[in-house]
């Protein structure tokens, strides 16, 4: 039975990612979720998922604070290509640099920068937060019947800038087109919480639970 882990590292509320995923999982056959801040479980897990609520750079010291933990992922989603999915901060973290307060390095899996969004409206606040309509502009295996309208549940105030433009999968507008999906070999990244997205989020759930790149 597949095994998907949720990389708890204190960085964001996993409870409602964990019960998306475990219903996903029971109704599909998607094997055992388990959320864990241990290298070891991490690097035998047959998919993986990264969350993240908060700022770029705490959210990556914690992450390389877990002794491991970076030696672990770096293995099993660059060298062994397992399957991997970034969620918010999560999905930031596969850039190259993230530039929120300060220069801080990525994974560097998705070419790009983080960039605070600029919406064209001064009326519009940041953080960009609530429902939007995803505009998907790829084809991917994690978006089968998920398209341009469907809604996804937002909360941030930052954006990757992916650096080619293949690997950008959907947006949303936002004053501007905000990167909403990118995805790069085994790896996807979603900006919004799938979790907190209702039909369309929990769908793309399900699909990554039976992806195989």
């Amino acid at each position: 039975m597949s095994l998907t882990a949720l990389v708890d590292y204190d960085s964001g509320n996993l409870h409602s990612a964990q019960k998306a995923f475990e219903r996903m999982a029971a109704e599909g056959g998607g094997g055992t979720i388990v959320v864990t801040s241990e290298p070891d479980v991490v690097a035998r897990a047959d998919r993986i998922v990264l969350p993240g609520d908060g700022a770029f750079p705490h959210c990556r010291a914690q992450l390389f604070g877990i002794d491991g933990m970076a030696e672990a992922l770096a293995d099993a989603v660059a060298r062994r290509g397992v399957p991997f999915l970034g969620i918010c901060v999560g999905m930031q973290l596969l850039a190259t640099t993230g530039y929120e307060y300060e220069e801080t390095p990525g994974f560097g899996w998705v070419p790009g920068d983080i960039r605070r969004i600029a919406p064209s409206d001064p009326n519009l606040p940041v953080p960009h937060m609530g429902w939007n309509d995803l505009v998907v502009t790829g084809a991917h295996p994690v978006l089968d019947g998920i398209g341009t309208g469907d809604h996804a549940y937002f909360v941030h105030s930052w954006q990757m800038r992916v650096a080619d433009p293949a690997h950008l999968l959907a947006h949303c507008d936002y004053g501007g087109a905000v990167t909403a999906i990118v995805a790069r070999d085994n790896v996807i990244g979603t900006q919004f919480h799938p979790e907190k997205s209702q039909r369309a989020g929990l769908r793309l759930i399900a699909n990554f639970l039976r992806w195989r790149p």
